[in-house]
């Protein structure tokens, strides 16, 4: 597991990474040392399967979603005070987060990039938790996300729980295009700020 921010802060981020990248890709890097830069305290662990990449050196396919539930649940046990602990992580991880956050009792969720239906396939949606769900979530997503855009998630049905903030001309992990005349950092940078902003208005 991966520690980053002041032990004696008053709320922990727990991340897990997304499907093809561990959880100390730039990406996850950027995020968990920015938000740690604010005061909040950040933990990032991998499952199984990117653990076990990470020692044969091989590749693999993510486990199935009950071991990604189990060890979810498993690193949220590893914290003694689920009150003051947030949840989530970049796209499968998030998702994951998000279907243990209630029974977990954890103080929010936090989602980035979330998967919510397969590229190009917008009718195969992965919602259906998301509809009840009672943790105060946030979800930070580009509005060029292939996993899922404005015009598409407009019309699911989310619980009032659930805010989402978009990255302008983001993609699945918040590049813009050149076009655009925005920066990664800068989108990296406005995401940091959300999630803390999120964290710190929680208590």
């Amino acid at each position: 597991m991966l520690r980053d921010g002041p032990r004696t802060a008053r709320v922990t981020l727990m991340l897990a990474h997304g499907a093809g990248a561990p959880m100390d890709s730039p990406f996850m890097n950027v995020i968990a040392r920015g938000v740690a830069r604010r005061g909040i305290r950040v933990l990032r662990f991998e499952f199984p399967y990117m653990a076990a990449r990470r020692k044969g050196g091989r590749g693999g396919a993510p486990d199935r979603e009950p071991v990604l539930i189990d060890a979810w649940r498993s690193a949220i046990a590893s914290v003694r005070d689920a009150e003051k602990l947030v949840i989530g992580g970049k796209s499968l991880g998030g998702r994951i987060a998000s279907m243990v956050a209630d029974e977990a009792g954890v103080a929010g969720l936090v989602c980035l990039g979330y998967p919510f239906h397969p590229p190009g396939n917008p009718a195969r949606a992965r919602i259906a938790h998301l509809e009840h769900l009672r943790t105060p979530a946030l979800i930070v997503q580009g509005t060029r996300d292939s996993f899922g855009r404005p015009d598409e998630i407009s019309h699911y049905p989310l619980s009032r729980s659930i805010r989402i903030v978009w990255i302008e001309d983001g993609d699945h992990s918040f590049r813009p295009r050149a076009s655009s005349g925005r920066t990664e950092a800068e989108n990296l940078n406005q995401a940091v700020a959300r999630v803390s902003e999120f964290i710190e208005g929680l208590s």
